[in-house]
């Protein structure tokens, strides 16, 4: 499905953290569309390299591994570069609570490396990964983005930072900047494990190998499930914006529908046809209990119009896992 009009064939895009879940499907998408030239940077703290394997011999494809804590590699990322969606991050609200100075390190230091880097090197529009977890204690529904709350977790704290600098980057520099809240992104690709496995692999990779699965809390606290392509897309308009007034500005990513992680889990199980009972333990610290967000703003500014429901892409996911895990059976 291609999310634009523009020809890219003379466009040059860097994509840090693309070797991770997110920026190695937008690398996908802007090597499938005929993009000039697609570089990434990553250092494979959380990405993978089998993420863009298959783009290695791609003629428009360049990977440059580095850490964008160290600002000399930003620099040399950025060169010759138009468009910068900068992806790179230490996700997961626990790993932050856990070790906030690393998470600090990577999300503040390396934004404002990479923000820094791609002003000086001139770039037309950089868009950048953010979070619904800036809503913190709001506790009105649907997310909209002007009424943020007080930060629940460290993570949320280097998201707001990274908002707070883009925003002084624009008015400062003049820079194109454009951030996105991301709202529980999900779909192939996604790691199902290591200890901050996100929930939707856990949950396919729990039932499948039949381990045991944990639901947090009492299962019904509410999310905003968003498919990947519904992120790339939100990605590709930022990046190939031309309405001036969406400059300066973040927008919630999703689809405007929330479900519960019961719900979820026994649409997941009614997928695999399983009967695999869940673990229900104590609620996480720093999660929110309910999120669902407001996409007017993205649609009306940035033209952002989700293709992809959470049932649809729900299925897409579980079958991507399931044949991955019948290969490695097999295997």
């Amino acid at each position: 499905m291609q999310f634009h009009n523009a020809d890219i064939s003379s466009k040059s895009f860097l994509i840090t953290g693309g070797a991770g879940f997110i920026g190695s499907h937008i690398v996908e998408y802007l090597l499938k569309n005929g993009a000039g030239k697609v570089r990434v940077l990553d250092n494979f703290m959380t990405g993978f390299e089998k993420n863009i394997a298959p783009f290695k011999d791609h003629p428009a494809f360049e990977f440059l591994e580095g850490d964008i804590r160290d600002f000399e590699t930003c620099k040399r990322a950025c060169e010759s570069v138009d468009h910068v969606t900068h992806q790179a991050a230490l996700g997961s609200v626990p790993r932050s609570v856990k070790d906030p100075v690393t998470s600090n390190e990577v999300n503040v230091t390396g934004f404002l490396n990479m923000i820094t880097a791609a002003k000086d090197s001139g770039v037309k529009t950089f868009v950048y990964a953010s979070s619904s977890s800036v809503y913190g204690d709001e506790p009105n529904l649907p997310k909209v983005e002007d009424r943020v709350g007080n930060p629940l977790s460290p993570y949320a704290v280097t998201k707001k930072t990274n908002e707070l600098y883009a925003d002084v980057f624009a008015k400062l520099y003049g820079m194109k900047v454009v951030g996105l809240r991301y709202f529980n992104v999900f779909g192939p690709r996604q790691d199902p494990d290591g200890p901050y496995a996100a929930v939707i692999p856990l949950f396919v990779s729990g039932i499948l190998k039949q381990t045991p699965v944990y639901i947090n809390g009492d299962g019904e606290q509410t999310r905003d499930f968003t498919y990947v392509d519904n992120a790339v897309q939100a990605n590709i308009c930022g990046l190939l914006c031309e309405n001036e007034q969406a400059f300066g500005e973040a927008y919630n990513v999703a689809v405007g529908e929330n479900f519960s992680v019961n719900f979820l889990y026994e649409s997941i199980r009614e997928m695999l046809g399983a009967t695999h009972e869940a673990t229900y333990r104590d609620p996480r610290e720093g999660d929110i209990r309910n999120s669902l967000a407001d996409i007017s703003k993205a649609q009306k500014l940035l033209g952002y119009q989700p293709t992809q429901r959470f049932m649809d892409g729900l299925k897409q996911t579980v079958n991507f896992f399931k044949e991955k895990y019948q290969q490695e059976v097999m295997d």
